[in-house]
């Protein structure tokens, strides 16, 4: 239980910092065209510090479901699935999302 409490409150208190990053390098790219985003996106830093904007959002997030299912969702074998599902889908999204910022850092 404490643990995840932490892990929870650590993850909220990394965000804060890791959002505001994405959220200015979002408006510090709009109007931009495709080139001069893809070189944004490719710098090592950038790409380091999106790796953990994604990490850290999506554990929080997942995080957070869990507590919501463990709440709300009655009968053993639907909170099971539930949280099965919760894990499979943070996994496949962060998958997808880390091929795309590996793949714009690389420049392949």
């Amino acid at each position: 239980g404490t643990e995840h409490f932490w892990c929870q409150r650590l993850t909220a208190v990394s965000n804060i910092p890791l959002m505001l990053f994405f959220i200015g390098l979002i408006i510090s790219l709009h109007g931009a065209g495709f080139e001069e985003t893809r070189a944004a996106l490719s710098h090592p830093l950038t790409a380091l510090v999106l790796i953990l904007v994604l990490l850290s959002g999506l554990y929080h997030m997942r995080l957070g479901m869990q507590v919501v299912i463990e709440d709300y969702v009655t009968g053993e074998a639907s909170k099971v699935l539930c949280l099965m599902l919760n894990t499979f889908f943070t996994v496949a999204v962060g998958v997808v999302c880390l091929f795309g910022i590996l793949k714009l850092g690389f420049g392949v």
